[in-house]
């Protein structure tokens, strides 16, 4: 199988996995905002903050280690698994007893029993990671779709029940929980590897040279990405901390959908060709300017259709996150040009360089954080954008030296869709103000003439990626004719 076929199988599997889990998730959580406040959505928030820290220590780096790694062996699984679960147990306990100090710090007694129950989500996905390296390795999304969907439906089908018998947050921790024991439960009942009792410590030494930066570095990032709930929930309300989370996973739809997808398939076929430079930066290339048409398309037409989205999805009691939307979508169009120059130095080999760099980066937040709380939940949104934007600057900095792609040379790479995409948004924008029109009706006008735009500019000016794009839309739709014709004869 070429790379390119490799490629766009994996994208097309794991974009289905991210997308179907994402929708299904999106789903689930409108008819859980119709069904709970906005402060209920908050005081899970608060909690995620730590979950989510804790969770980036179980896994040690070991996964992308693993991913690296050419030929790993059984004893370098084995390790693996026995050190995830030893780390699961470690940061189960260090937050079940922390938990009462969380909830003074928020001054939410709530908080002190949900951390509790909410840590046992680290000993659940702490013997999954294995299972789940292993899949990524053989590029196999196709099972991880499966598996996400069933997880997803389940939990979110028992939530959206205790949500309507009145069990208010309590619905959004069975969740989680839910959904993480029927993934993890999957991933071992599908697949045939059993771990052994066997633990190598050279091979724990081997994986941990890499591994430990980019953990540390994963957690850095972790750490600081939800330092903003983090400080929100502090210093706003818990009903401040509902609407940036409800906003937050309106523009994670798209853009962390493609920001996972574009990560977890380049990173191991940009690994396979890591000692050949040239092949390298050409594939590189390619994904960057591929990536950035898809996302900032979709984030940007997010933007504008934000008011008509909200209201009709989850009603007027949500209003308020409307601003804190469209700001994130502005940010959101450089996650995953951000993610996919960091795959850069973790493929050449440099995960120094990935701590160094994610430490500078993070210290930048500091500053945008001190003002946020002085001014306002609207600033603090626009530092974040001011961050996104620096962090993706240095980040080409630094991936520029190992594979001969300036700075320049991207941003000039991705200008064209910077100028395309903006005369859309002012196209849509204006629509919207000379058209007084009924949620639905307004949303499918704008929608109907992104659309026209996009195909029409594709088509005349012959547009690369708009043309990728197709070519590979209109490959997928034939060979899925192609599969039925055969079933049918």
């Amino acid at each position: 199988m070429s790379l390119r076929t490799k490629t766009i199988t994996g994208l097309k599997w794991s974009f289905t996995d991210n997308a179907v889990n994402q929708i299904i998730q999106f789903s689930v959580g409108i008819v859980l905002a119709r069904l709970l406040s906005p402060s209920e959505y908050g005081i899970i928030g608060m909690m995620m903050v730590f979950i989510s820290v804790s969770k980036a220590f179980v896994d040690s780096g070991f996964t992308e280690a693993l991913i690296r790694k050419q030929n790993c062996t059984d004893a370098d699984y084995n390790t693996m698994f026995y050190s995830n679960i030893a780390m699961g147990l470690i940061t189960f306990t260090i937050l079940f007893f922390a938990s009462g100090a969380i909830s003074s710090f928020y001054n939410i007694p709530e908080l002190k029993l949900l951390g509790k129950i909410m840590a046992l989500n680290l000993i659940i996905n702490s013997f999954g990671f294995v299972e789940t390296a292993m899949l990524v390795k053989k590029m196999n999304f196709r099972l991880q779709t499966k598996i996400s969907l069933i997880a997803t439906v389940s939990s979110g089908f028992v939530a959206i029940l205790l949500a309507y018998l009145g069990f208010g947050y309590w619905s959004l921790v069975v969740k989680t929980i839910m959904e993480n024991l029927v993934r993890v439960s999957l991933l071992h009942l599908l697949q045939s590897w059993r771990p052994r009792i066997q633990y190598s410590i050279d091979s724990c030494k081997e994986l941990l040279s890499f591994g430990i930066r980019i953990m540390a570095a994963g957690i850095i990032g972790v750490l600081f990405e939800n330092l903003y709930k983090l400080v929100i929930g502090k210093y706003f309300s818990a009903k401040e901390l509902g609407l940036y989370t409800r906003a937050e996973q309106f523009a994670n739809l798209p853009s962390k959908n493609l920001e996972l997808t574009a990560q977890r398939v380049t990173y191991p076929v940009l690994s396979s060709i890591a000692g050949d430079d040239a092949k390298l930066k050409a594939g590189y290339k390619k994904i960057i300017k591929l990536s950035f048409f898809i996302t900032s398309t979709l984030m940007l037409f997010l933007m504008t259709t934000s008011r008509e989205v909200v209201l009709i999805m989850v009603g007027d009691k949500w209003s308020s996150m409307i601003p804190y939307l469209q700001i994130m979508c502005i940010s959101g169009t450089l996650y995953p040009l951000q993610s996919l120059t960091l795959n850069i130095l973790k493929v050449k080999n440099r995960p120094d360089l990935y701590l160094r760099l994610e430490i500078i980066k993070k210290i930048l937040v500091i500053p945008i954080v001190v003002i946020g709380i002085y001014f306002g939940l609207v600033v603090l949104l626009w530092g974040m954008v001011f961050n996104v934007l620096v962090a993706y600057l240095l980040n080409t900095i630094w991936s520029a030296k190992l594979i001969d792609y300036s700075t320049g040379e991207q941003l000039k790479d991705i200008l064209p869709t910077i100028i395309y995409n903006a005369i859309m948004v002012g196209i849509v924008f204006l629509s919207g103000l000379y058209l007084s029109l009924p949620l639905i009706l307004s949303f499918t006008i704008k929608f109907i003439i992104a659309i026209g735009y996009i195909v029409l500019t594709g088509y005349a000016f012959k547009r690369p990626e708009f043309l990728e794009v197709k070519g590979i839309l209109f490959d997928q739709i034939r060979c899925y004719l192609n599969m039925r014709k055969i079933k049918a004869s």
